[in-house]
């Protein structure tokens, strides 16, 4: 018996060599016969997984989901005409709305109003309740979680909770809540969109208000000297020098022919004087002086005639009329001063005469004849009618001298605005860019505030963009968590494939010699027989006995384990 063992150790102990044999490839009788070899190793793991998948399938809490779809109505007044002023689509105020329905204050406000989660709530902090209702919480667009921009017809509201009326309760709430949400949220939005621009308008007015009164004050100050008003001063004074140029000429020209009138009145004094007084030696006299008198006057005449001839060619061309005219005055005037010398040395000669052929007689005793006499009435009329000329052309120019003062004070006034014009022009030119920008931004705000109350009236409506309940929320029937089959047979697969993996490892770690074909293959020798290993009777009795009874044992406890889960889901959980 000991010689066998010894050789049957010799032959399972690994030589030397055998680091550098491979093992030899496996058939189906190789893997029956590890099976059989490692049952207990590979039942063990299988039967444990066995236990624990129905322990935790039993005891794990039925959980129910009820769930509702809300879809999305689009505004009933087409946004072409309407522009809305809630800035983010659906599916952005959707997924802040649920921010805010997530929210600690909601969440905890509703636990307390339907008293949930009351054994957490005894061992927990709230905290950790209201994060495990945010984890039971779901709002999605139907197909798709809400991401970004994402445009969704539909969304899903879902809510887990192990009693199935209060899930449908809970689900009814966040519903409700959603809804009301984005009613209030919309109707914030746009009539705080309405208040911002409305504040803008009103600065847009109060900015254009203080525009104009600034250009107001402009204009009011520089009065005349305005950029826009250059040209209408450039013409007002170009028409004020073309009317002094006629008021000079007339000027010049009622001065002529006061000239003309004076030297005729003159000579109608003297033909007058002749007519009533006697030609004596006094009167020779007499006649003598008043002649040289009116050469006097022609004299002085003749110069101011020259001055204003000269005046003029200094203004004017030699062909212009007004210095034709006065050219022809003065030589008018110098033949008159001919013809007066010519008389006067006439009348001394004939006056000589006289004296020495007339007799002696009183001047006292000559009488006029009526035809001297009516001559004399109408010389005397004649005079009278050229002194009245006289005194029309003196006011003729006292008139037109003040119009020419007056004239001369506007033209240096003008002349001033003038200058100043390209002074004002910068300032005024930017007021009148403030104003134009002011315009706009006025024009901009009004149009907008406008738009934004109309869309105000939408939401008071109810006619903008909602959410309404397309299917309410469910009532579950059957507990949706846990799969209490699927955790059974994922436990059990679970526990046979380490089971498998303990009896891979243990044969891989076991390099003895299990049969004749490992003989055959690592040592190359020619088996002529086999001796099987007897063992003591008794102790493999006594070994079978100790295997079924931990079997038997494992076995019952687990029975019981599963037992007892199963009974305290169908008599705890569902009374």
């Amino acid at each position: 018996m000991g010689s066998k063992n010894s050789e049957t150790d010799r032959f399972m102990q690994p030589s030397n060599q055998s680091f550098g044999i491979g093992r030899r490839a496996l058939d189906i009788e190789d893997y029956i016969d590890i099976a059989r070899r490692h049952k207990a190793w590979i039942l063990g793991p299988l039967f444990a997984g066995l236990v624990i998948a129905v322990v935790v399938a039993f005891l794990w809490p039925d959980t129910f989901v009820s769930t509702a779809v809300l879809k999305v109505d689009p505004q009933q007044v087409p946004e072409k005409y309407v522009q809305s002023n809630i800035p983010l689509d659906m599916s952005a105020r959707v997924m802040a709305m649920a921010q805010e329905i997530k929210s600690r204050p909601v969440l905890i406000n509703v636990i307390n109003s339907f008293n949930l989660y009351p054994r957490d709530r005894k061992n927990l902090p709230m905290e950790d309740v209201v994060e495990e209702m945010r984890k039971d919480i779901t709002i999605s667009g139907v197909g798709s979680e809400i991401r970004g921009s994402s445009h969704f017809l539909a969304f899903q509201v879902s809510f887990t909770y192990d009693n199935r009326v209060m899930a449908q309760k809970i689900c009814s709430e966040l519903v409700s809540r959603l809804v009301d949400a984005n009613i209030r949220t919309r109707y914030n939005q746009s009539f705080a969109t309405t208040d911002f621009l409305k504040d803008q308008y009103d600065s847009a007015k109060k900015q254009l208000d203080e525009v104009e009164g600034k250009i107001a004050q402009f204009r009011v100050a520089n009065q005349g000297r305005l950029p826009e008003q250059l040209q209408a001063n450039l013409q007002q004074l170009s028409a004020m020098e073309g009317r002094m140029n006629a008021l000079q000429n007339l000027m010049s020209r009622a001065s002529q022919e006061k000239i003309i009138l004076e030297s005729r009145l003159r000579s109608l004094k003297d033909e007058a004087n002749s007519i009533s007084v006697p030609p004596p030696a006094e009167q020779q006299r007499a006649t003598s002086a008043r002649v040289n008198e009116k050469l006097v006057a022609l004299d002085r005449d003749i110069e101011r005639a020259e001055a204003s001839v000269s005046g003029l060619k200094e203004r004017y061309t030699p062909n212009h009329p007004d210095v034709q005219q006065a050219e022809k005055a003065l030589a008018w005037l110098k033949r008159q001063r001919d013809d007066v010398a010519k008389q006067d040395r006439a009348a001394q000669e004939a006056a000589t005469k006289e004296l020495a052929k007339a007799p002696s007689q009183s001047p006292s005793n000559r009488l006029l004849s009526p035809a001297m006499q009516k001559d004399l009435r109408q010389v005397q009329g004649m005079i009278e009618q050229t002194e009245l000329a006289i005194r029309s052309k003196d006011m003729e120019g006292e008139r037109s001298q003040g119009e020419l003062k007056d004239l001369d004070k506007q033209m240096r006034v003008l002349q001033v605005r003038i200058e100043a014009s390209p002074l004002n022009e910068p300032e005024y030119q930017q007021l009148l860019r403030d104003r134009e920008s002011a315009k706009e931004k006025y024009a901009e705000m009004s149009r907008k505030k406008s738009q934004s109350e109309t869309s105000n009236l939408i939401e008071e409506r109810k006619q903008g963009e909602n959410l309404s309940l397309l299917d309410p929320p469910t009532l579950p029937q059957t507990p949706t968590y846990p799969k209490r089959w699927l955790i059974i047979a994922g436990g059990a697969a679970i526990g046979l494939l380490a089971g498998l993996f303990l009896a891979g490892a243990r044969e891989v770690k076991d390099s003895s010699l299990k049969n004749l074909k490992d003989v055959r293959a690592y040592t190359q020798l020619v088996v002529l027989g086999s001796i099987p290993l007897l063992e003591n009777d008794l102790v493999v009795r006594r070994r079978k006995r100790v295997m079924w009874l931990a079997w038997s044992t494992a076995v019952l406890f687990g029975i019981i384990v599963m037992s007892g889960s199963v009974y305290y889901y169908y008599t705890i959980t569902k009374t």
